[in-house]
């Protein structure tokens, strides 16, 4: 498999959605989330994601040349709108006024509208973290889960993240989707060629399988069973019905370039921990090595940070048929 440094991958991927009508500054944006998350080993955000992107943003169903729009509605609140654009222009722009009014008014908001898909989900908070503040984030997807008891897909696999600072090390990331598996490890699976695990998803008929095809046009499994579904619930009218977003079933796919822009939500809230406790990051560190301390304990995380790691040391391996398909755009 050929390898790529971190920089190689990112001016591939700005590249190739500069072709397909991006603007240069989005296209480095995106290009740094999704490199971001294939060194982190989260491949189903990573680099799987350029060519449905890349094909979404030459049929318009993305705008590539869109800037988000950020407002104060109050204090503590910031509206964006992210266009019809990237998710990821508009996550950075929410994260820098965020993090300012958190600091005047202890805790703060911020709701993003007619968005797209945010990848991975712990990279805005961890950033919020790293700044000093405790920030969760909340994001709605095309739907793709059924309520429980149901078998029309009427919720998305919704991640939930949060972050918060550690003293003297990288902040502690939990990001969690609510299907037993993110969609796009699916989506990964059919561009490989491969199977998936049964378990992940069903079929149309609601019938288990492993044909990544045939998940992609059924629904996937929840995790946690009933209480995975009513999670996705709290994060749909949090993501999209709070914000102003589309609600999961309004929402056309993330995969393809078919129909108008998905439009969906995130939102993030930021806490400044001073405004808490004096001790608060002290305390953070207790809870965390007493984790630690036990024998074949980990934090969250720590996997993706060990990954970073050597991929910034020794760079990405890429799949042939993926670097291909990526460099022909």
């Amino acid at each position: 498999m050929p390898t790529l440094t971190l920089a190689e991958a990112e001016d591939l991927v700005a590249q190739a959605l500069m072709r397909c009508r991006t603007g240069a500054e989005n296209a480095r944006c995106v290009a740094r989330a999704l490199v971001a998350a294939e060194a982190d080993g989260l491949k189903g955000h990573g680099l799987s994601r350029v060519p449905s992107y890349a094909a979404q943003a030459a049929a318009g169903k993305v705008d590539g040349f869109a800037v988000p729009v950020v407002t104060r509605p109050r204090p503590a609140v910031v509206a964006v709108d992210a266009g019809h654009g990237f998710a990821f222009p508009a996550l950075e722009a929410a994260e820098a006024a965020v993090a300012g009014a958190a600091r005047e008014c202890g805790v703060a908001a911020a709701a993003i509208r007619r968005s797209h898909h945010c990848g991975a989900a712990g990279h805005p908070v961890e950033r919020l973290a790293a700044r000093g503040l405790v920030a969760l984030m909340f994001a709605n997807t095309p739907a793709a889960m059924a309520p429980w008891g149901g078998s029309r897909g009427v919720l998305g696999t919704n991640p939930i993240a949060f972050a918060c600072p550690l003293p003297g090390r990288p902040p502690l990331v939990i990001d969690l989707s609510l299907s037993k598996i993110a969609r796009g490890n699916i989506l990964a699976a059919k561009q490989r060629g491969e199977r998936i695990p049964e378990g992940w998803a069903l079929d149309a008929q609601g019938r288990p399988t492993t044909d990544p095809d045939a998940a992609l046009g059924g629904t996937m499994l929840p995790a946690g069973d009933a209480k995975g579904t009513a999670l996705a619930l709290m994060v749909e009218l949090l993501a999209a019905g709070l914000t102003g977003a589309n609600f999961a079933a309004e929402a056309p796919s993330f995969l393809d370039a078919d129909g108008p822009p998905p439009g969906t939500g995130q939102l993030i809230i930021a806490f400044d921990p001073s405004a808490f406790a004096a001790d608060a990051l002290p305390r953070f560190a207790v809870l965390a090595r007493s984790i630690e301390e036990q024998p074949g304990a980990r934090l969250p995380g720590a996997r993706r940070l060990k990954l970073r790691r050597r991929a910034a040391a020794e760079g990405l391996a890429v799949d042939d048929r993926l670097l291909a398909q990526i460099r022909s755009l």
